[in-house]
């Protein structure tokens, strides 16, 4: 299998409000970058956007490292949070309801076809691609056509 390098990150200025994500996906010598804005979403949706964008631009599986400054994330994959949910009915726990259900079961089902490991990266401390994509999410927040994100759920 091909071997990828990921970087993401999301924004959003206001939780919710306009939101965007940015992807770095590097293969070799090969990169292409990814963004895109929403109208009115929340931080964590579009740190997951940032990711299953990536996911889904890849043709083939492959062996991906995913580097992410959401701490969201990286734990509720490393530490089997997200299947759980998804085990339980979205539930978190007996009363309360996982939060973006949409978007953790697309993440889910990407990830059953790549090698994936998630690494955690300090968010605006120097990392370079961190900072691209952090970067590219804010001017896709700040875009003009912006995208409706229908299944936001508060």
């Amino acid at each position: 299998m091909k071997k990828v390098e990921m970087y993401t990150d999301g924004a959003c200025s206001g939780n919710p409000g306009p939101g965007g994500y940015g992807t770095i996906l590097r293969y070799g010598d090969h990169e292409l970058e990814l963004s895109a804005g929403y109208k009115k979403t929340t931080n964590n949706r579009m740190e997951l956007m940032a990711i299953i964008a990536g996911l889904e631009a890849l043709k083939e599986p492959c062996t991906i490292e995913i580097y992410s400054d959401s701490r969201y994330i990286v734990d509720a994959i490393q530490k089997g949070w997200a299947k759980r949910w998804q085990k339980n009915s979205w539930m978190r726990n007996k009363k309360e309801k996982a939060k973006n259900p949409d978007l953790w079961q697309r993440l889910l089902k990407l990830l059953e076809r790549h090698e994936v490991t998630f690494h955690w990266v300090k968010g605006h401390a120097g990392h370079s691609e961190n900072e691209r994509c952090d970067q590219l999410a804010v001017q896709a927040a700040a875009g003009k056509d912006l995208k409706e994100d229908n299944l936001l759920a508060f």
